[in-house]
């Protein structure tokens, strides 16, 4: 019991002792930033960073890691595998670019592709590959330039060519340029004429055509042999650098296209081509055409006028051609030409289609063209032209009379509009508003919502499909009846939604 009491005691003289002690006083010294806490006599950072900078555990500052950016592009170079571009990447061409045979190039919705300009990037579709773009109204396929927006031009990228092994006159005919030579078509052979190359639906394909050797510009789209399988609808090509479309031979059929302010001819037709076009519209820029001469439509047989078959029947229908030349308009460039060159033994068909503002009609250039459209082998038929009167049938040096051009248009129902330049009164006349030309407006300034529905006019009268080449297996059930001569009627302008008619300040 003692023995307790004695250690309690102990203790108590224990606790006594250590508080009775006198507390230490801190003596640490900090570093420049820092401050003292007396309390618990460490060191706290007192720096604050500069935007741009973080703290480190050691009091500094170092400047904030951002990750880069994700590249802007995915590129696209070579040779093409089977693959999907989606809407969520935006694509660059660089070179030429080949989807070969076997390989299919499947493009979403919405999807940008671009032209590299420095290396010219070109897309090809090789004989016995497929593209599948199919885009939707709200989101179009564009094929555009690389360079931003206010300073792109004709000639940024190559464009794209498609080719397929249906039937061409021509013996092993290529696309010059395109390295290695790819030979297109099958020769004087129907056997492939209904392959398939895929689909274009809703596609717009700007600032194409560059230069890839000198002298051999690409069209914003080429067809070389392409079948009747393929399909293409609501395709538009802008400030192209050449032609806008372009078929040698094949037998690809397609509707609703559009030619936008491009340099050389709207729809140029060669080497056997056997298909058909309805719904098509040509707007053109005064200020630029190519010194070879700008025509709407410019159509051969073939290089030269060597009687070669199959000929040139492609069957057009349902074309509006607004050209160059409107009164109190700009003065357009002296190389635009005509709105028709027939030339070197072609017997291309156009039907229930509207021309307005060349500063030449109907040009057939050689007699082998004539003997043509008297054997019917070609036919130019219930079409609206407006030309000057010393200009309307433009004729070669010798071999071909006026006469013999005009007896052509106006004994198949054809309609010789005689004005120097379109004014607006016998526009309306006709259902067209002047609003569709550029007249004074530079590159920039065409509407970017232009109706182009037809207004009360002579226009709104009932197309014929009742010539002898409608009757053609191939083209018996493609075309559509229409209450209007062109390309739109009263109540539907085919272009609204995925055309684009300011591509130079489009945001991308």
């Amino acid at each position: 019991m003692k023995k307790n009491f004695y250690l309690f005691l102990l203790a108590i003289g224990s606790l006594t002792i250590v508080s009775c002690e006198k507390e230490e006083a801190c003596t640490k010294t900090c570093a420049t930033n820092e401050t003292l806490s007396v309390t618990d006599c460490t060191c706290k950072c007192t720096l604050t960073c500069p935007a741009g900078e973080v703290l480190t555990a050691q009091c500094t500052c170092v400047k904030e890691f951002v990750p880069p950016p994700p590249p802007r592009f995915t590129e696209l170079t070579g040779t093409l595998s089977t693959q999907t571009l989606v809407a969520t990447k935006t694509y660059l061409l660089k070179g030429q670019v080949f989807v070969n045979s076997g390989q299919t190039l499947t493009i979403e919705p919405g999807t940008v592709i671009m032209g590299d300009k420095a290396t010219k990037g070109t897309l090809i579709i090789n004989k016995g590959g497929k593209i599948n773009a199919i885009g939707t109204v709200d989101k179009p396929i564009v094929f555009t330039s690389a360079l931003d927006a206010g300073i792109r031009d004709k000639g940024d990228w190559g464009g794209l060519v498609i080719l397929g092994s249906a039937n061409v006159n021509q013996v092993g005919p290529v696309i010059e340029g395109i390295t290695p030579a790819v030979v297109f078509g099958t020769t004087n052979s129907t056997a492939m004429d209904t392959e398939s190359s895929g689909t274009l639906k809703y596609v717009r394909v700007e600032f194409a055509g560059i230069e890839l050797t000198p002298n051999n510009e690409t069209n914003s789209i080429t067809l070389g042999g392409v079948g009747s399988g393929t399909t293409m609808e609501y395709c538009q090509v802008s400030f192209g650098g050449d032609d806008g479309f372009e078929w040698f031979g094949g037998t690809v059929n397609a509707k609703y296209l559009i030619s936008y302010g491009t340099w050389d001819d709207c729809f140029d037709v060669d080497f056997g081509y056997n298909g058909n076009v309805q719904y098509g519209l040509s707007v053109r820029y005064p200020s630029f055409a190519d010194q070879s001469g700008s025509n709407a439509f410019e159509t051969d047989n073939g290089p030269n006028d060597n009687d070669v078959k199959p000929y040139t029947t492609g069957t057009f229908s349902n074309i509006t051609v607004i050209g160059p030349f409107i009164s109190g308009g700009s003065t357009p460039n002296a190389n635009y030409q005509h709105a028709i060159d027939l030339r070197r033994r072609t017997a291309l068909s156009i039907a229930n289609s509207v021309f307005v503002g060349y500063n030449f009609g109907i040009r057939m250039n050689q007699p082998s063209v004539v003997a043509q459209y008297k054997a019917n082998t070609g036919t130019l038929y219930n079409n609206v032209m407006m030309a000057p009167a010393t200009r309307q049938y433009v004729i070669p040096t010798t071999g071909v009379t006026a006469t013999e051009i005009s007896d052509l248009w106006l004994n198949n129902g054809n309609t010789m509009i005689t004005e120097a330049t379109p004014t607006e009164a016998n526009l309306t006349t006709l259902g067209l508003k002047a609003d569709f030309f550029f007249a004074r407006r530079d590159n920039r300034s065409y509407s970017a919502t232009p109706d182009f529905k037809l207004g009360a006019g002579t226009l709104n009268t009932p197309s014929k499909f009742d010539k002898p080449v409608f009757e053609e297996a191939n083209r018996k059930a493609f075309f559509q009846a229409s209450n209007y001569i062109g390309a739109f009627g009263a109540t539907t302008d085919w272009t609204d939604g995925w055309a684009e008619f300011k591509p130079i300040a489009k945001s991308y």
